[in-house]
């Protein structure tokens, strides 16, 4: 899985959520999953993979993150009901 990913995390079902970039999705889901990164994540238990972004360039990405962070809790639940509706944790389906 090549390329820069935007993605959004959640605790739970319209729970926690955190938004991050990265140049290596699985890999950076997995740390996330198994307590390997110090921080929010670990700290609120923020593992499902619930939406993600597939970009070219790592500015784009970037950009990307910064102005979903500044979005409303509302504007980032739309976002991922809409490519996720019911919630699941899309990691399985990043590592087939």
């Amino acid at each position: 899985m090549s390329g820069y990913w935007f993605y959004i995390l959640a605790s739970k079902p319209n729970g926690t959520l955190y938004a991050g970039m990265t140049n290596d999705l699985v890999r950076r889901v997995y740390e996330h999953r198994e307590g390997l990164v110090d921080g929010f994540t670990k700290e609120y238990a923020v593992k499902m993979l619930v939406y993600y972004e597939r970009y070219d360039d790592p500015q784009t990405a970037i950009q990307r993150e910064k102005n979903v962070k500044h979005w409303s809790r509302k504007w980032k639940i739309e976002l991922i009901q809409k490519m996720n509706p019911e919630w699941r944790d899309l990691y399985e389906d990043i590592v087939r």
